[in-house]
């Protein structure tokens, strides 16, 4: 019975490892976050250290993407205020033009 309960947590905790690197490898940043709600109790030391080095570099492609979305942020204020500076008043009919 015990070593049933221990095979399905082992097999789970490989599972899940297999997931975060596959999540890593593809910069999947929703598997990221759905796997980091639902971290496993890992009891091997190789499992803890391969773990420590897969989520440093999830916390390396977050960063990443974060700043890629920064500077995305700020290319679209820019462009939205040039086009906003470029736009023609509209001139109501009832405008008296002199």
């Amino acid at each position: 019975m015990y070593l049933k309960v221990f095979w399905r947590l082992g097999k789970k905790v490989r599972m899940w490892l297999n997931q975060l690197k596959v999540a890593v490898v593809q910069k999947d940043i929703e598997l990221l976050g759905e796997l980091l709600d639902d971290i496993p109790e890992f009891s091997e030391p190789k499992e803890i250290e391969e773990i420590l080095f897969l989520l440093k570099e999830a916390t390396a492609v977050m960063k990443k993407r974060k700043d890629e979305t920064r500077v995305a942020m700020v290319q679209m204020k820019k462009n939205i205020d040039f086009l906003e500076s470029t736009k023609v008043d509209k001139i109501s009919k009832f405008d008296i033009i002199s």
